[in-house]
């Protein structure tokens, strides 16, 4: 057995766990030991996410980590796994100098990074083909055979994640202020709930525009939107309108043909029924093919198996120069 390290960094911090491999089938199983995390998330600068600030985080994390597992003296990883957000567009600087600095630190020689959506993925399907959509604030779809990647969205809340958190807000609120201002397609409901929720809605631009957590803001609204549902035609079509984004998405990255296992993971499907129940009438109509499928874990537990598949030589999920890079003793 190896001892390994699983990194979910994200925009509300980092999230850490040390496992052992349990893997005797080829799957990259690993059993969870220890969990820490840190509320600050990791910077990003002009030449994108900060290596140096996630190594400041990193190894004192490894240390708690031994702590709380009971281990005395360094750890000695096998492999460490980084999920990411923001890997694929802000990931250069941390793909050329974190594994020079995680082998100086910490001894590792066996590295991933990762994207956030690929870690979502293991998490959610493990090392199996099909298709998962990872919604929170955002929206991303990832899919596979196995052989490469196909992505859908994830391009950021002014380009794109339709039907995330940000984009239910952002609709919530156009709903309301049109109503306040008598044009068609209002939502007096909503009007009243972003009153409630943000204050007057002369205010609400003042309040929105100059945030730069904006599309945070933005999705605190949807659970807002979601409990309208029940009682108002126009929140209920916002839902409606979000499911078909998401499966959209699903259906652009499932592998092209036969069936298609479909996972849905992230905390915006905890707005239940009001999204969920269009969610299943869209993918029957549009995925006929599709079989949804609970995910099996989180972001980190994925970042967990990606480390134990590539301590234990049993990484199927395939390479991308953005997504998915791996650095092991054959690369040195």
């Amino acid at each position: 057995m190896s001892w390994v390290l699983g990194v979910d960094s994200g925009g509300s911090g980092l999230r850490f766990a040390l496992g052992r491999t349990t893997d005797t089938g080829g799957t990259g199983a690993v059993a969870p030991v220890a969990t820490c995390s840190s509320a600050e998330p990791v910077r990003t600068g002009p030449g994108g996410i900060d290596p140096v600030h996630l190594l400041s985080r990193l190894v004192p994390a490894v240390d708690e980590l031994a702590a709380r597992a009971g281990v005395a003296g360094p750890v000695p990883l096998g492999a460490v796994a980084i999920g990411a957000a923001g890997m694929a567009t802000l990931g250069d600087r941390l793909r050329a100098e974190l594994p020079a600095a995680l082998e100086r630190s910490l001894g590792v020689r066996r590295l991933a990074l990762a994207a956030d959506a690929v870690t979502a993925y293991a998490g959610a399907l493990g090392q199996r083909p099909g298709a998962v959509v990872a919604a929170g604030t955002g929206l991303i779809a990832l899919g596979t055979e196995l052989r490469r990647w196909q992505r859908a969205d994830g391009w950021g809340h002014l380009l794109g994640d339709c039907g995330g958190g940000a984009w239910i807000g952002r609709a919530g609120l156009e709903a309301a202020l049109r109503a306040y201002d008598g044009r068609p397609g209002g939502s007096p409901v909503l009007l009243a709930r972003t009153e409630a929720f943000f204050g007057p809605a002369p205010e609400l631009p003042g309040l929105l525009y100059p945030r730069s957590d904006r599309p945070a803001v933005l999705a605190s609204f949807a659970p807002e939107v979601a409990a309208a549902a029940a009682v108002d035609p126009v929140a209920a079509g916002v839902l409606a309108a979000a499911a078909r984004h998401a499966v959209e998405a699903a259906a652009a990255v499932c592998p092209p043909s036969g069936p298609c296992e479909v996972a849905f993971t992230g905390g915006l499907f905890k707005l239940g029924e009001p999204l969920l129940g269009p969610l299943r009438a869209e993918l029957a109509e549009r995925l006929p093919r599709a079989t949804p499928v609970a995910a099996a874990a989180g972001p980190l537990d994925g970042a967990l198996l990606v480390a134990g598949a590539l301590a234990t030589d049993s990484l199927a999920l395939p390479q991308d120069p953005r997504l998915l890079t791996t650095l092991t003793d054959q690369d040195r």
